[in-house]
């Protein structure tokens, strides 16, 4: 496969409008109608469901299935309390970092359109450098300009309102993309390229494959457990993003070594099917793609989980995308990894058979 097929001009302006489109946990709907969007010339039919999981299949009357999986939503805040003088305090939608909140500009979404604020933080003057005091839940607020709860609400600010940051999709050195929302808008960027791929390049394959790019992951991995259930697919192999360990104040001897440019990282975890495993790094080393190994106690934390043990176990593997800063606004991945992984996922299934159960007693 040629490298100039991957991420051209078309692709990367899908990337960057998708990445600046807020989707929330619970309100992903938007963005995944961009997604399929860009996927409709790529896929024979689409599945939604109730909550919002968007599906392209490829293959729709195959009786096997293999899926590719992201996730679509991303964390964010909701208005939880209004004072009286008009200050918002909130509480997360999904793993929000309270640290990195102050000064921040934040979108307040509201049924009037969106509502501009600030998360506001005492200046540096005021405050008692021998006991200094952190940012955390309870005392970080939004400031929307308002003199009070009423101004507040005549915005249609209200409890329940959901608040994303604007930050938006830029590229660093050429090769880093650096954006809120990485995790995991660049799995559904990902799987979508390697549906792109198939088409392109007039591969069959064997099998129905389900494109799935599922919500809810942030707050317990529940728009896969959902879609799981719908398909009941015969294999999954998931895609989202991981650590690069190799920033300050993280423990390489807890987190394993880890690195932006250095290829995929492919799990090791009871959820992840080994002789699956197996099949995706022999098909890196037999196509020179480089990946890397981490290995996960107990759960994988991802959408792993949810489709490896439904429906009586499903073969499932996790292949990520290291990055930096996750759960920030300013999350960096780089530009070979994300080739490379897309690359693992089309030669992976190139090598799937029609009805392979990678049982351990065949």
């Amino acid at each position: 496969m040629a490298k100039d097929s991957l991420l051209n001009k078309k692709s990367l302006e899908f990337l960057e409008t998708y990445l600046n489109n807020a989707a929330p946990t619970g309100y992903e709907w938007e963005g995944q109608k961009i997604w399929m969007d860009y996927l409709k010339p790529y896929v024979d039919e689409f599945i939604t469901d109730t909550y919002g999981t968007a599906v392209g299949v490829i293959n729709p009357k195959a009786k096997y299935k293999v899926v590719i999986e992201g996730h679509a939503d991303e964390i964010s805040w909701y208005v939880n309390y209004i004072t009286d003088n008009g200050l918002i305090h909130v509480i997360r939608n999904g793993g929000s970092d309270h640290q990195i909140a102050p000064s921040k500009i934040v979108n307040i979404h509201t049924k009037k359109g969106i509502v501009k604020g600030v998360f506001g933080w005492p200046a540096i003057h005021t405050r008692d450098k021998a006991k200094e005091e952190t940012p955390k839940i309870e005392n970080i607020t939004i400031d929307v300009g308002a003199k009070d709860k009423a101004e507040v609400e005549n915005m249609g600010v209200h409890v329940g309102c959901v608040i994303t940051y604007p930050d938006e999709f830029h590229i660093l050195n050429d090769d880093k993309f650096v954006c809120r929302a990485l995790d995991n808008r660049m799995g559904g960027f990902m799987i979508a390229e390697v549906a792109r791929l198939l088409k392109e390049n007039k591969k069959e394959l064997p099998f129905g494959l389900y494109i799935t790019n599922s919500v809810q992951e942030e707050i317990g991995l529940r728009g896969a457990e959902m879609i799981t259930q719908t398909i009941k697919p015969d294999v999954a192999i998931v895609t989202d993003v991981t650590h690069d360990t190799t920033t300050p104040m993280i423990d390489k001897k807890k987190e394993g070594h880890l690195e932006l440019g250095l290829g995929p990282v492919v799990a090791y975890a009871p959820a992840v099917q080994q002789k699956l495993r197996d099949l995706i790094t022999d098909t890196a080393e037999a196509n020179e793609i480089p990946f890397q190994r981490s290995a996960l106690s107990r759960a994988t934390g991802t959408d792993t989980d949810a489709f490896a043990y439904s429906n009586g176990g499903v073969a499932s593997a996790l292949i990520s995308l290291p990055l930096r800063y996750m759960h920030t606004t300013v999350e960096m991945v780089h530009k070979d990894d994300v080739e490379n992984v897309i690359k693992l996922i089309y030669e992976t299934l190139l090598q799937i058979k029609d009805g392979e159960t990678f049982s351990y007693f065949n």
